[in-house]
């Protein structure tokens, strides 16, 4: 799916997780590392020795009713990007709660690029405008059990990601007004290609490792 649109430098995509559907949130407290919290003595899942990129070890669980996320994100009036979460079998943990693994809770990380963008215990949040330069961007949201620990379906970190692409402004280009003078114009966008990715059940493996 694509827009084209004056002036905004940006283009909108939707994604679907086979983990999970739709919600996304501003950012809150970041969840602790691998490092700073013990695992959870919760029988929740069974805790994989799998890890992401911060050392967060993975938690399994399966079944119909295990966490389910995707991911919308789309251009907005203000030259930023609009992201929201659809969310299954999940929710949000409020600000505080006790460092261990409840079924179906916890908090989703927003990632841009593999950077950690925000935290978020609501299901919305806007990228602002400027912060994604000129190219194709990877954004993608990971949820989290309240010990840290990554909720995972066979094997997998239950997330969503997609593609975006950031265009320019192309130079103003000149054109003859019906009284002879000589008028600019803005050139319009038009998004240029997108695709689509999602990661979590059913997704491409990445060698055991979250991005």
């Amino acid at each position: 799916m694509s827009w084209t649109r004056r002036i905004l430098p940006a283009l909108a995509v939707c994604v679907l997780s086979v983990t999970g559907s739709a919600g996304c949130g501003p950012r809150d407290a970041p969840a602790p590392s691998g490092r700073e919290s013990a695992l959870s003595p919760s029988p929740v899942g069974k805790v994989l020795d799998d890890t992401d990129e911060d050392g967060r070890h993975y938690r399994e669980v399966g079944g119909k009713d295990a966490p389910r996320v995707g991911l919308e994100v789309e251009p907005d009036a203000g030259g930023g990007w609009d992201v929201r979460l659809k969310l299954r079998h999940f929710r949000f943990s409020p600000p505080g709660a006790q460092a261990r693994a409840v079924t179906g809770r916890g908090i989703a990380r927003l990632f841009v690029d593999d950077r950690p963008l925000a935290d978020l215990r609501v299901p919305s949040y806007r990228i602002p405008e400027g912060y994604l330069g000129h190219g194709t961007h990877q954004v993608t949201a990971r949820l989290y059990a309240d010990d840290a620990t990554v909720w995972a379906v066979d094997g997998k970190p239950v997330e969503s990601t997609a593609d975006i692409t950031a265009s320019e402004p192309d130079p103003e280009t000149e054109s003859d007004a019906p009284d002879g003078s000589r008028t600019s114009s803005p050139s319009a966008l038009s998004a240029p290609g997108t695709s689509l990715r999602t990661e979590g059940r059913g997704s491409p493996d990445r060698g055991g490792k979250a991005s």
